[in-house]
């Protein structure tokens, strides 16, 4: 509480805890602090049972939340509040990338950081090199950073191995709290897609139904934090370029060849809803000067949005999709789009749509056969729809991850 709580109430509370030297009226105020503290977050707390206690004492350093994970959080930030009272943060640094079998002086000093993050099973080693056993704990790390598993030792990596312990304890706090009051308040059935994270998660009455990593906005063209319902899907969808990428990323490309155009597939409307034809030759020219048009791209095996489109009530123009370019799954930073969020398992999310959600399934079988014919299906019920904004978390194997906070949303982190 101490390192969430912007005021210094809860900090003092500890402290003063700590003394045991308090009247029975100032452990009953720390106790319902404490208290209020949880249920103003809708987070149910384990005290109940102690409300026969006579001691104050017992019934204030008893009250926790009912959260899952929440021992491991506490052992987790007393390590790093420990490790920080410690004079072992030293910045480490190199002028040079240093790769698996390469030696370098820093090495140790690499290694003992490794061991005293967990991440590392020794904080020996009899040499500079960088072996197997180091290259293991690096990429043990790097995974848990949302980085590259490739051992290389470079920015990142350093910049991660030099965040302070109580840094680390500060973000692990401050994003655990958010995501237990955002649990809390949940409704049996939604889509959760954590932006820093670069994942989605499907939760049905409690139970992860489906896990997908995904693209999420640029930090220059961010994708919104908000709360809407997914009410409609889109199979083989057309897609109708926003101004703004219209502008910024599709004008250049016809400027430099007007075939762009027919190339990817689009069509050309002026402002009455004409369809427009000009050569290619023309287009790369009327690219050059105003640009009263507006661009729709036709569904197919090359379109933007690929096979779905999830489309959900929102002030940002953004929804969930497809993609046509898959291998971008495969990097470790996916801020990567103009905003929108891209689904690697979008099959997966669409059969479940399908199955639980779409009124009309036969058509859906039947439209799956024609790739060109844009097709639209409601849904027997709204799925809700959350764009979250985690950089820190404890996982199913109750390892602390990070995550860079790519929009700079977060102080301290």
């Amino acid at each position: 509480m101490a390192l969430v709580q912007s005021d210094e109430k809860f900090d003092q509370y500890k402290q003063s805890l700590t003394q045991h030297q308090l009247s029975a009226a100032e452990l009953s105020r720390i106790e319902t602090d404490i208290t209020t503290f949880w249920l103003q977050r809708q987070i149910p707390i384990r005290s109940l049972e102690l409300a026969n206690q006579k001691d104050p004492l017992i019934r204030a350093m008893a009250i926790e939340p009912q959260l899952d994970g929440y021992l491991h959080l506490q052992n987790r930030i007393r390590h790093l509040q420990w490790l920080a009272e410690q004079d072992w943060w030293q910045v480490i640094e190199s002028e040079r990338l240093i790769r698996p079998g390469e030696s370098n002086p820093i090495i140790p000093d690499v290694v003992r950081r490794l061991w005293l993050l967990g991440d590392a099973s020794s904080a020996a080693t009899g040499s500079n090199e960088l072996n197997l056993p180091i290259v293991d704990a690096l990429k043990r790390f790097q995974l848990r950073h949302g980085l590259k598993a490739d051992a290389i030792i470079g920015p990142e990596t350093l910049k991660w191995l030099n965040v302070p312990p109580e840094q680390r304890a500060s973000i692990l706090a401050k994003n655990f709290i958010q995501r237990a009051e955002f649990m809390a308040q949940r409704d049996d059935r939604f889509l959760v897609i954590n932006i820093p994270a670069f994942e989605m998660e499907l939760f049905d009455h409690g139970e992860l139904e489906l896990a997908s990593r995904v693209i999420v906005g640029k930090p220059y063209r961010p994708t919104p934090i908000l709360s809407s319902s997914i009410s409609n899907v889109v199979i083989n969808p057309s897609w109708r370029v926003p101004k703004k990428i219209m502008y910024n990323d599709l004008l250049p490309q016809v400027r430099k060849d007007g075939n762009y155009i027919s190339q990817r597939n689009f069509d050309v409307f002026d402002r009455n809803n004409n369809l427009v034809m000009r050569t290619a030759e023309q287009w790369s020219d009327l690219a050059k000067g105003p640009f009263p048009f507006r661009f729709v791209q036709r569904p197919g095996t090359n379109n933007t949005l690929g096979r779905y489109k999830f489309y959900f009530p929102n002030d940002f123009s953004v929804y969930l999709h497809d993609t046509s370019d898959p291998k971008l799954f495969q990097r470790s930073n996916r801020a990567l789009s103009s905003g929108c969020i891209r689904i690697e398992n979008v099959q997966g999310l669409a059969n479940w749509m399908a199955a639980n959600l779409v009124k009309d399934k036969q058509t859906w079988v039947d439209r799956h056969a024609d790739r060109k014919r844009t097709q639209w299906f409601a849904l027997k019920s709204s799925l809700n729809v959350h764009l979250v904004y985690w950089t820190a978390w404890i996982d199913g194997s109750n390892q602390a991850q990070y995550r860079d906070d790519i929009y700079q949303l977060q102080e301290g982190s």
